[in-house]
């Protein structure tokens, strides 16, 4: 069985990247996959925030979310950890994502741990018949 501290353990690489995420900032599901890299999706780490067991007293699990900015745990316990840390919601319920949607490590940190960086948010989206050939 892999250690906490085991950074070959999917789960636990996940972990390292979340508790990156500073206090007032949130980053997404896909954010996080992005940044483990590896063949790590959405999916996965959502996986693994469910299993957080003894974890969640050191992972920031709070400041994972959706990509719409939604919240994606039942209760209001989300929330109001993120609000305590300053982070606003609009109308809809959402985390406004344009003043609280981390940038990312610093490429520094990410080539140090072995993870990537987030691309920027402004780069044209590859365009999928392009990547047909």
């Amino acid at each position: 069985m892999a250690s906490p501290t085991d950074t070959q353990d999917p789960y636990e690489r996940i972990y390292v990247v979340c508790e990156q995420v500073p206090s007032g900032q949130v980053a997404t599901y896909g954010d996080i996959a992005a940044i483990v890299g590896g063949g790590c999706d959405a999916r996965t780490v959502g996986h693994a925030m469910a299993a957080l067991g003894s974890r969640a007293a050191t992972v920031p699990w709070q400041r994972i979310i959706n990509r719409t900015g939604g919240i994606s745990t039942s209760g209001h316990r989300q929330r109001e950890l993120l609000e305590a840390e300053g982070v606003a919601f609009d109308d809809a319920g959402h985390v406004r994502m344009d003043a609280h949607h981390w940038k990312g490590p610093s490429e520094a940190w990410a080539r140090a741990h072995g993870f990537s960086v987030l691309p920027p948010r402004d780069a044209p989206a590859p365009d999928a018949q392009l990547k047909l050939f």
